[in-house]
């Protein structure tokens, strides 16, 4: 996995203070994308161990309530087993910290995947991390940014498109629920 960088104080994508990932790589390309040079699985810097600990460190300080990881495109074949092991790391460490995602793909591209071929293991395999990915997760901004739909007044996304999801409320319900501020 790559990285473009790290906010430490973030207040702009989630709710209170947190810290931010922006992940290198993305597929989807969206049109007037404010993280362009995201794009690029090759740009950015390398994610290391070391890297990753100072990362950790970081959630470590207790007015850090909530991490959120954006991109580039988190859930991108090329990123999902790095971003599996970071966020596992995590909810193992600090299962009190609340967790944001921001993805082009959709709650129901993640979970109810048109599969239309033969088996394909590593198909099925990335699925399952995906889907795992967004269990550990608190709160999933979801769909990509069309410019078209773009809405300034809405919080935490871009365009009309977007839902702002109740991870484990969802799960449960086994349907969508948007996401309550202050909840």
């Amino acid at each position: 996995m790559r990285y473009s960088q790290i906010r430490s104080m973030d207040i702009s994508n989630g709710e209170g203070v947190g810290i931010a990932l922006f992940v290198q790589g993305c597929h989807f390309h969206c049109k007037n994308c404010f993280n362009q040079d995201t794009w690029d699985f090759n740009g950015g810097k390398e994610w290391t161990r070391k890297i990753k600990n100072e990362f950790l460190e970081l959630i470590e300080k207790p007015y850090i309530k909530r991490v959120s990881f954006l991109g580039g495109e988190c859930l991108a074949d090329e990123n999902l087993e790095g971003v599996h092991d970071l966020i596992k790391n995590i909810k193992k460490i600090h299962p009190e910290k609340i967790l944001w995602m921001y993805t082009g793909y959709t709650w129901e591209t993640i979970f109810y995947p048109v599969i239309t071929d033969d088996i394909n293991f590593e198909r099925d395999r990335l699925i399952k991390l995906r889907q795992d990915i967004i269990s550990m997760c608190n709160v999933l901004i979801d769909g990509r940014y069309v410019h078209e739909l773009r809405d300034m007044n809405l919080e935490f996304r871009g365009s009309s498109n977007q839902r702002v999801i109740d991870v484990q409320k969802s799960l449960r319900e086994r349907k969508v629920i948007l996401w309550k501020t202050n909840q």
